[in-house]
């Protein structure tokens, strides 16, 4: 659990950082919008790029991925049926609220839990790959119907951070290896992606708030429910019935339990929908993922 308060309180000070630049208008108004950019454009699909190519694609297949991507895929689909039937969001916020339903911060609280709680880096991969391969794809399709020019699969494909996950699969299904010096350039450009999202989180708190820049009650209420309470019992329903061993069973639970990612923004400032949603749920998660968590380890570990 230190190592947990240590990956927030560093988080914290890196948004607090972000949060003064704004502040102090030190980077000019449009900063924010601008580290999104590069964060979606170029840091992210580079660090996508190195993780993907690197992960073993065996974990898909264990019992630990089918409890991560089951209740995965429930909770965003119990977001889309709620926000969709019935209170009648559009598309596109429909899907920044899936995302900050489901999506969790795998890389900057996830990674660090994974090895110092559970002695097991693997255990954030499955987590990881399904965001990956299947909840960032899908929710680009959607987003990017809105785009002008080209067929949805066209403007899909050419989508970065679907571009460098696919070339990251590709060179992790080659039978053989390439040389580590190959990814250096990427794993450089790719330490970025974490520090710049936490910077753009930090300068979009310091922004005004007005009526606008206000997450709906109801749709903030359902990502954070469904985030910091309905995902970890689901996974623990799912790895009980399962039959997933203590350790197991700890790790599904605990990674269920993390916190909205500062991902969720970037791709809700890239697409100009459901940036407040996508802050608030950030900000309240990470809030609430310390007393998860600590209940987690407290019952399971």
């Amino acid at each position: 659990m230190t190592a947990v308060l240590t990956a927030l309180g560093t988080m914290g000070l890196v948004v607090a950082v972000g949060w003064f630049l704004a502040h102090r208008h030190v980077l000019g108004d449009r900063a924010a919008l601008v580290l999104a950019r590069v964060v979606f454009a170029v840091a992210t699909p580079a660090l996508l790029l190195t993780t993907v190519a690197h992960a073993d694609l065996h974990l898909l297949l264990s019992r630990t991925a089918v409890v991560t991507w089951t209740s995965t895929a429930t909770i965003a689909l119990v977001a889309i049926v709620v926000l969709r039937a019935a209170w009648r969001r559009s598309a596109a916020d429909v899907t920044v609220g899936a995302l900050a339903s489901s999506y969790v911060n795998a890389g900057n609280v996830g990674l660090p839990l994974a090895v110092y709680l559970l002695d097991d880096a693997v255990a954030v991969v499955p987590t990881l790959l399904f965001q990956l391969l299947v909840l960032a794809p899908i929710a680009f399709a959607v987003l990017d119907r809105g785009s002008l020019g080209g067929s949805v699969a066209r403007r899909t494909l050419s989508n970065p951070i679907i571009v460098g996950t696919l070339v990251g699969l590709v060179l992790a299904a080659l039978p053989w290896d390439l040389p580590e010096v190959v990814y250096e350039p990427f794993r450089l450009v790719g330490a970025a992606a974490a520090p710049l999202a936490l910077l753009t989180f930090g300068m979009s708190l310091a922004l005004p708030r007005t009526v606008d820049s206000t997450a709906p009650r109801r749709d903030l209420a359902l990502a954070v429910g469904l985030r910091s309470v309905a995902h970890p019992v689901l996974a623990w329903g799912l790895g009980t019935a399962l039959g997933l061993p203590g350790h197991a069973l700890l790790a599904v639970v605990a990674m269920a339990s993390l916190p909205t990612a500062q991902n969720v923004l970037v791709y809700a400032m890239q697409y100009r929908h459901g940036e407040a949603l996508a802050r608030d749920a950030g900000l309240l998660t990470t809030v609430l993922c310390v007393p998860v968590l600590l209940v987690v380890a407290a019952t399971l570990g």
